[in-house]
């Protein structure tokens, strides 16, 4: 093959460093061409070796014996009972959707549902952890409007449910939102396939759309730099893929029959770095080799070069692995579900992807397959604490003057996001028991052969919080996952498994180095203290505009099980008459709070204290209250603390309180961990004390719901249709109409 004559500055161009490209022609034992560079480009990118984080996220804790696939595949596998599998992964399209809102977020929901079907898996539910700029920012406006807009448009017309997640408002987010996007499915255990090549001599059928020069580079190039103003939005949205959800619920089904049939012994998406990606993870996994034709590879735009076709993210493909002898019912299934499948590849022994123009001619590439999956740099760069550490937590919040007007901060922090999941359809399937708005999304488990229900659920919540992140990455990841593991008791969910969407700033910065790492070592903590494998993750970095990073935001989202689903959980509600108890110990620390956000205290202090062996026993006592339904509403406290989550319960049931023992605004607004707020009825009030005083729970009898007024004594006396007209209109009325424009 002749090597062909290269710019000094094109692998640059292309985001590699001098040194990078050193390591490449020392592999190659001689200068790589053009289609060789960009082949190694995108697969050494950050979003697709995690070259800066790859060092740091092997200190999760991965195992349990209910771990069927961990973390490197498609997607993590966890075995629920009555051979079912559950398959999760979140990931996040952060960069395109910056740019393109709708179909950044569009085809950020259609890659991760390929994630869970290419593991042998139907997908049920999608949930979106959103971010973004002040809503009195016209551009952070659009950009939510549009976001939502491509989530429901997607998600809507694929036919799956998008069954909850956060939407967040705020000023680091106002360059570079965060679009995470969470998929669970389920499948029969003995469907299980793994992306991988083998057996010499198989074939490899590209499945579904045509390849084009949308998304070329895409997030793998997108997302391993930050935003500029040297270039425009125009510049960068050739780079953002375009979506078809009608294509992609015929390749679902495919798939899955492909399957079902057992005519593929690999199956793989193609995402980040798209063909070569698809087939360098294939056969390096597989421990093989790999020829690849462009001429076969059906092509939506005339004069695409070699390197356009094999880097495009161009949406709605797979890879299937096939044996010859299976091909023609593999076709024949292709033709029935309407959708392209060609032979582009052959399996090989050589360990080497080789991309031809056509099968026996000209040989375009020729590269290690291991060297582009596996042998990426591995950086461990410099990371360091602020300067300024000691300083910002000499400075607490709890510093701050005490409000004038409780009520007024209280009605500041409440914000109904229901206009967001009211462009979501969350009801396909009809396996939801709840939906948005809840601590947790509760879905039916139903065996995906038979479709009949096993009486059990799925519970699933997605939690960040970049306020308590900025104050204290580390303690910020376990108050997290606390938060989580609480949201998940109060349906009566027991956790199973994590996965994480790990967003923050420029990585050359020392100090997001740092946060990241913090940030792993707390979530791990919080893990193995209560016992929760991480299957998956997404590391999204690079997330800063014009030189500011947005401040460090891990977002989980945590799978649970109810292991009895008799009836719908209690509900963020409270009760006529019924009586309200407080859990938990409240510590009287207010930095990192929504509180001290709003009175401009930010990035300052200390977090209050966790106590996980406490969190754990309070979680499992709430979920044991559920179970044994002797509770008639039930809240997890966290952002906004105490007084929040009375409210919100209040607003969303149209029943009023009256509470007393919140002595403060740090009893009001403290964000302590493991806490919740229960409604009880006064018939089942002792049996409830009985339980909590024989486990040793902390708890207080803080007030009854009832009437039509929010009331705290010595804090604020609110009327309950002032609050929820401010709750319920807020959103909708800042983003102009009850619906989006896309």
């Amino acid at each position: 093959m002749a090597e062909q004559g290269l710019e000094g500055s094109l692998h640059r161009e292309l985001g590699l460093t001098d040194e990078e490209y050193e390591r490449i022609c020392s592999i190659l034992d001689r200068k790589p061409n053009h289609l060789e560079l960009a082949m190694f480009s995108v697969m050494w990118s950050e979003h697709c070796s995690y070259k800066s984080s790859r060092i740091h996220l092997k200190r999760f804790p991965t195992e349990a014996p209910w771990v069927l696939v961990g973390p490197g595949e498609g997607a993590g596998v966890v075995d629920v009972g009555d051979g079912i599998g559950a398959a999760i992964r979140i990931e996040s399209h952060n960069h395109p959707s910056a740019i393109e809102p709708y179909q950044g977020a569009a085809t950020g929901a259609g890659g991760i549902l390929r994630d869970i079907f290419s593991m042998g898996a139907r997908p049920i539910a999608l949930m979106d952890p959103l971010r973004f700029g002040p809503l009195d920012d016209p551009r952070s406006r659009w950009i939510a409007e549009g976001v939502v807009s491509g989530i429901s448009g997607y998600g809507n017309s694929v036919g799956v449910p998008t069954v909850g997640g956060e939407t967040v408002f705020d000023e680091c987010y106002a360059g570079n939102p965060l679009v995470n996007v969470l998929c669970l499915g389920v499948l029969p255990v003995e469907r299980l396939v793994l992306g991988r090549a083998e057996g010499v001599g198989n074939l490899a059928v590209l499945l579904g759309s045509t390849t084009g020069r949308d998304g070329i580079g895409g997030v793998s190039v997108l997302a391993s730099a930050g935003f500029s103003d040297e270039a425009s939005d125009a510049d960068k949205r050739p780079s953002v893929q375009v979506g078809d959800p009608f294509e992609e619920k015929r390749l679902i089904e495919a798939c899955l029959e492909l399957l079902d049939s057992n005519l593929a012994a690999g199956v793989q998406d193609l995402g980040g770095a798209g063909i070569t990606c698809a087939t360098a993870e294939t056969a390096a996994k597989g421990g093989a080799g790999m020829d690849v034709m462009i001429a076969p590879i059906p092509q939506r735009e005339p004069g695409m070069q070699p390197f356009e076709v094999m880097t495009s993210e161009s949406q709605e493909r797979m890879l299937a692995i096939v044996e010859p002898g299976n091909l023609e019912a593999v076709l024949a299934i292709a033709a029935r579900w309407e959708i392209r499948a060609n032979v582009i590849g052959i399996v090989t022994d050589t360990g080497r992807l080789r991309v031809l123009d056509e099968q026996g001619g000209q040989v375009l590439a020729d590269v290690p397959a291991k060297a582009l999956e596996q042998d990426a740099p591995l950086y461990d760069r410099p990371r360091s604490a602020p300067a300024d550490l000691d300083q910002r937590q000499a400075d607490s919040a709890n510093s701050l003057a005490a409000p004038s007007d409780p009520g007024a901060d209280l009605i500041a922090m409440l914000s109904d996001t229901s206009w967001v999941s009211s462009q979501y359809d969350h009801m396909l399937f009809l396996n939801t028991v709840e939906g948005p708005g809840g601590d947790a999304a509760v879905l039916r488990l139903k065996h995906p052969s038979t479709g009949l229900d096993t009486g059990r659920g799925l519970a699933l919540t997605t939690d960040g919080n970049h306020l308590w992140g900025s104050v204290d990455p580390y303690r910020g990841g376990v108050m997290t996952v606390a938060e989580s593991v609480m949201n998940l008791a109060v349906v009566g969910a027991r956790p199973l498994a994590l996965v994480n969407c790990l967003n923050f700033g420029n990585p050359e910065h020392p100090e997001v180095m740092w946060q990241l790492s913090e940030s792993i070592d707390g979530l791990s903590e919080a893990l193995l203290a209560f016992g929760i494998p991480c299957v998956g993750g997404n590391v999204s970095l690079y997330n800063e505009s014009r030189g500011t990073d947005i401040d460090p935001t891990a977002v989980i989202g945590l799978l649970g099980v109810v292991d009895a689903l008799k009836s719908p959980p209690p509900g963020v509600r409270l009760v006529e008459g019924s009586r309200l108890l407080l859990l938990g110990q409240t510590q009287p620390e207010l930095s990192g709070s929504a509180w001290a956000a709003l009175h401009g205290h930010r990035g300052r202090g200390r977090l209050p204290e966790v106590d996980l062996e406490a969190v754990a026993s309070v979680a499992d006592a709430v979920r044991d209250l559920v179970i044994a339904d002797l509770v008639q509403g039930a809240h997890d406290v966290s952002s906004g603390g105490t007084a929040v989550a009375l409210a919100e319960m209040a607003v969303r049931s149209g029943v009023g309180f009256t509470a007393a023992r919140l002595a403060d605004h740090s009893d009001l607004f403290a964000e302590s961990s493991g806490r919740a707020v229960l409604c009880i009825d006064p018939e089942k009030l002792r049996e409830v004390l009985d339980l909590l005083e024989e486990r040793g729970i902390e708890h207080a009898r803080i007030g009854v719901a009832g009437g039509n007024r929010m009331s705290v004594k010595g804090q604020f006396d609110l009327g309950l249709d002032e609050v929820t007209a401010r709750w319920r209109d807020h959103l909708p009325d800042a983003l102009g109409s009850g619906t989006v424009q896309g």
